[in-house]
């Protein structure tokens, strides 16, 4: 063990040593030969974010077709191998969600400290990338971080306008919002596709780090009342345990396995399917199977996004529009940003 342990420390050493005679040689052109990807997927108990992947690496595939693609955790601590690894990158993608916060010093969902604005100086390009929830003014710390680990050369793609705004609000004007890139292959003639009728079965989703029992319980006994059977989800490693709590009688109600296979499983095979739930990805992943589809926002994000592309979301608190929206006719009507979207891309085309 102490032989292992000397062993291991010596490799550290050699690769702090290894990256900082990379860092002076960065070379100031970049091919775009070898692309990185930071991927919030990696570690993760939350299926959410392979929808986000599927998107990213669908888009990676048609921006950089000859690239190589070497992916690297956002939720995991990484080790100076990690570095020096990535240092050998052209860019290094942010690939999508909610990473970004004003107190960066506290909160740890994206592993980035300044150790990584220092050996990976401004090598990051935001990628659909999102803010935490609604907070106060970014705090000095997250200021530098931030400042030091984003390209001043290339333009971010975030996922809304409340994204776009927080960055500017700190000097980051490199910034446009493209929308979360989940939603970029439901074009205006995908919308169309989407039933406008009520079907006969519903698939939902819960939040169990966002608990509201009385208004989760009162969903699902909505969707009991209005529906012949109701699938539920489990995108969450938790959400199981949750669903027992606000429905222990599980009456109708359907489990659909963890993991994103059977979900698309389910919404592709399913001809009569509408989606209710609280989870955004899953709501924008029944869109992308023309499933029609209302999400009923826990947090900031679902209902930013909304602002901007007319996805159809409404707040927990509002559960009332969720029996309009059943009953009723609903016509799915997406709008994308495309000028940003084809602005963001554009930016990497002859490099």
């Amino acid at each position: 063990m102490l032989s292992y342990t000397y062993k291991a420390s010596k490799r550290e050493i050699k690769n702090w040593r290894n990256a900082f005679r990379s860092k002076q040689k960065l070379s100031a052109n970049v091919s775009l030969e070898r692309i990185g990807l930071m991927d919030p997927s990696i570690g993760t108990s939350n299926m959410g974010d392979y929808i986000i992947q599927d998107a990213v690496r669908r888009n990676i595939r048609e921006i950089f077709p000859t690239s190589f693609v070497s992916s690297y955790p956002t939720q995991l601590s990484r080790k100076m191998d990690a570095i020096k690894l990535m240092q050998d990158q052209d860019i290094i993608l942010i690939g999508g969600t909610n990473l970004l916060a004003s107190n960066m010093d506290s909160r740890f969902q994206w592993k980035v400290t300044p150790r990584d604005s220092y050996f990976l100086a401004n090598k990051m390009v935001l990628f659909g990338t999102g803010w935490w929830q609604y907070q106060d003014a970014p705090n000095d710390y997250t200021r530098n971080l931030f400042s030091g680990l984003l390209s001043k050369k290339f333009i971010h793609s975030v996922r809304d306008s409340y994204t776009a705004a927080k960055l500017k609000s700190i000097g980051i004007e490199n910034v446009v919002n493209t929308t979360c890139p989940t939603l970029w292959s439901i074009s205006k003639q995908h919308s169309e596709l989407v039933p406008v009728r009520k079907a006969k079965d519903v698939v939902t989703t819960l939040t169990f780090y966002n608990k509201d029992h009385e208004k989760d319980a009162a969903l699902i006994k909505l969707l009991q009342k209005h529906y012949e059977n109701v699938y539920v989800w489990i995108q969450g490693y938790e959400d199981m345990h949750y669903l027992r709590e606000i429905a222990p009688g599980m009456e109708r109600i359907l489990l659909v396995n963890p993991d994103l296979h059977f979900y698309d499983e389910l919404l592709e095979s399913h001809p009569d399917l509408d989606y209710v739930g609280t989870r955004l990805h899953a709501g924008i992943r029944a869109i992308q199977k023309k499933k029609r589809t209302q999400i009923v926002a826990v947090d900031n994000r679902a209902y930013e996004i909304s602002k901007d592309t007319n996805l159809n979301v409404i707040r927990r608190a509002e559960l009332d529009r969720c029996s309009d929206f059943i009953v009723n006719d609903y016509i799915t009507d997406i709008r994308l940003p495309e000028e940003e979207i084809a602005l963001w891309k554009s930016q990497f085309v002859g490099r």
